[in-house]
């Protein structure tokens, strides 16, 4: 996929992940439009970045949602949809009665699964009328293996990459132009693993990881040790979750 002269749309694009994919693919000659809750972060991604694009808006929020739309179409359109934005709720016990602990798993799967939808299925005929378009799913090393003290996140996103596996041979159906990559990154360094003491890898390098899938066409882009991960689940299930699971991830949380 050629990425220079591409308009892309970043969700969550203020900070973490987000922000340093705007600024690779600001390198890369796309111009880039962020979306973030965070007015003060958007404003500081735009001040050291002046050629960003940034939209406040809440990808959970419907009404949000269609006014990005309407912002996004007045700019001329976009030819990517990066649905980067995530959210993780701290681990609470399964197993007993718990209001918040619904509350947080229904705000975990209305942002990291139904919103990516809601956008989705928004912007889609406008992918469909550029001649080169993609959509771009963050799914998570968490898709393979699930976390027993992160299991709505990980249902979110095993949910999620099953969606884009369907909706990728949908449109290859269709015949359509519109790309459906999935990007799977191990635990990496954001506000969101701060309290984490474990091996994490850095935005950059997960960045520059999907880039050079993206350039490639490579529709599934496993980084770091997501690619490990994925084999060892295959040959050795028990081992994978074991590790996934460990002690050590427990006292981390």
């Amino acid at each position: 996929m050629i990425i220079k002269g591409k308009t892309i749309l970043i969700t969550g694009g203020a900070s973490g992940i987000g922000l340093e994919a705007a600024k690779q693919f600001l390198a890369n000659g796309a111009r880039v439009i962020i979306t973030g809750r965070n007015q003060d972060k958007l404003d500081a991604a735009k001040k050291t970045n002046p050629a960003l694009i940034a939209i406040n808006s809440d990808v959970a929020d419907a009404e949000d949602a269609i006014s990005l739309f309407s912002q996004i179409k007045d700019l001329g359109g976009i030819d990517i949809l990066y649905n980067n934005a995530g959210v993780g709720v701290p681990p609470l016990n399964l197993g007993v009665t718990n209001d918040k602990h619904w509350e947080g798993a229904a705000y975990e799967m209305n942002v990291n699964y139904l919103g990516v939808i809601r956008l989705n299925n928004l912007f889609m005929d406008m992918l469909k009328s550029r001649k080169e378009a993609a959509i771009i799913n963050t799914t998570s090393i968490l898709s393979y293996v699930p976390s027993l003290l992160e299991a709505t996140y990980s249902a979110t996103k095993t949910a999620l990459a099953f969606y884009t596996k369907s909706l990728r041979e949908h449109l290859h159906i269709l015949n359509s132009n519109v790309k459906v990559f999935e990007l799977l990154p191990p635990l990496v360094a954001t506000e969101m693993t701060a309290a984490r003491d474990e091996k994490k890898m850095t935005p950059e390098k997960l960045v520059e990881g999907l880039i050079s899938g993206l350039k490639k066409d490579q529709y599934t882009i496993r980084v770091g040790d997501t690619k490990l991960l994925y084999i060892l689940n295959r040959l050795f299930p028990k081992i994978a979750f074991g590790l996934v699971n460990s002690k050590k991830t427990y006292q981390s949380l």
